[in-house]
């Protein structure tokens, strides 16, 4: 085990270098002035365009620039905005909302997604099939933003149950709806792939062997068949706590969530390059860190897989 994650570690830098000088690129290549509209309605004075290109290191080559920009933030730098702002601190004051936020989404949308699979996977074809069926379609067609104003509009302004935003700290009680909406269209996939994989297992070779000895229906369930149907849906679910962090924006806007999503939106809108690169690193070290879990996981979940 210690080998296969050593092994992971080393397959995962130069997935680190490709994906970040990629962002790099982009962000800090765009064609255009990076000084635009940072003095107001007047331009910008030379003094201070020479002074962010040489402490932004503009006038390098983006080879060069990346590797600068890489030091820092090995050291701990993740960097300024234009204004001076520390980029880790705008992190640090955004992360941990937006986190809750994904958590409580990908809780969200495992419990109810995995429940509604395995009940309409153990039962077949029948109304509560049909009922997740074309539940599971209403929610794929509808868009997040627009699921989430329709919870904001009649929980929040027509029922009075919650309120219209969140507070500058919210708890996870004040995510559960922005959660809901968030994880919406991933709870739908989460419940038809759990459906399709139970109903594929439970005719396995396993699964009768298992009854033929006389196991009880809940280890059968429990411990053979769950098990086993659930490590595609782990997958899925390891991977979208990157992607709902990241596509939170639509969501942290309509109920008001000071997150990474109104932190990257503001940073693209002003063209603060630091910002989006410092937002987008940080989601793909989060991606690189969910993938190695995952991979760890299907050990725990499922015996015959080894790593030597």
């Amino acid at each position: 085990m210690i080998r296969y994650v050593l092994r992971r570690l080393l397959q995962l830098i130069p997935v680190f270098f490709g994906t970040t000088f990629l962002i790099y690129a982009l962000v800090w290549a765009v064609p255009g002035d990076p000084f635009s509209g940072k003095c107001g309605q007047t331009a910008c004075p030379q003094a201070y365009i020479d002074l962010m290109t040489e402490k932004f290191h503009l006038n390098d080559n983006l080879i060069v620039q990346y590797f600068k920009y890489l030091g820092s933030l090995f050291a701990g730098d993740w960097g300024e905005t234009f204004n001076g702002n520390s980029v880790g601190e705008l992190i640090g004051n955004s992360y941990p909302i937006t986190l809750r936020l994904a958590l409580v989404a990908v809780l969200i949308e495992a419990v109810i997604g995995v429940t509604a699979g395995v009940l309409t996977g153990l039962r077949g074809k029948g109304f509560l099939d049909n009922l997740v069926l074309v539940s599971t379609t209403f929610l794929i067609s509808l868009p997040v933003f627009v699921t989430a104003i329709v919870l904001q509009i009649v929980l929040g302004t027509e029922l009075g149950i919650i309120g219209t935003s969140v507070s500058n700290d919210p708890s996870f009680g004040e995510l559960i709806v922005p959660g809901i909406a968030l994880g919406s269209l991933s709870m739908a996939y989460v419940a038809r792939l759990t459906r399709t994989s139970i109903a594929e297992n439970r005719h396995a070779d396993y699964i009768r062997t298992a009854i033929a000895k006389g196991q009880p229906d809940s280890r059968v369930v429990g411990i053979h068949l769950l098990r086993n149907s659930v490590i595609p849906v782990l997958t899925f679910l390891g991977v979208d706590l990157g992607s709902l962090m990241g596509g939170a924006i639509v969501t942290e806007g309509v109920f008001n969530i000071n997150g990474l999503g109104g932190l990257i939106f503001r940073g693209i809108q002003n063209r603060e390059s630091a910002t989006v690169t410092g937002v987008v690193v940080l989601l793909v070290l989060v991606y690189l860190l969910m993938s190695l879990i995952v991979d760890l996981l299907y050990a725990v979940l499922d015996p015959r897989i080894r790593y030597d």
